[in-house]
């Protein structure tokens, strides 16, 4: 069993940036697969970034490529996304997410575990 706490979100403003946190506990982070989802009001949720379960593959969403990245630190079994130039539109619930297989995630947009969630705001 896993279990994920995630930790970060806030209120900035349009340009800025933000670091989410996810921490892992019941298994080590890199024994699978992690990534984020996020769900503004009324949309649908959207798949935002994976990382395999050495760290050395990444993958990101369309809407968030070149202002993401998603990184592991191992030694603090977490799991974080780096946020930058945030936009707006970046405003959701972002879930952090983890899986035996990645491309549960990255295809198929499921995963066996999920956090709580965290509130990202970005005024314009």
């Amino acid at each position: 069993q896993v279990q994920l706490v995630e930790s970060g979100g806030g209120l900035v403003q349009a340009g800025e940036s933000l670091k989410l946190s996810c921490v892992a506990s019941g298994r080590p982070v890199s024994s699978f697969a992690t990534g984020w989802f996020r769900q503004a009001p009324g949309k649908e949720r959207e798949f935002v970034a994976a990382i395999n379960w050495s760290g050395g593959s990444t993958y990101y969403g369309d809407s968030v490529k070149g202002r993401f990245t998603i990184f592991k630190d191992n030694a603090k079994n977490t799991v974080h996304l780096q946020m930058n130039s945030l936009k707006p539109e970046d405003t959701a619930v972002y879930y952090c997410v983890a899986d035996e297989v990645l491309t549960t995630i990255t295809v198929t947009q499921r995963a066996d575990y999920w956090g709580q969630g965290t509130q990202v705001t970005v005024s314009s």
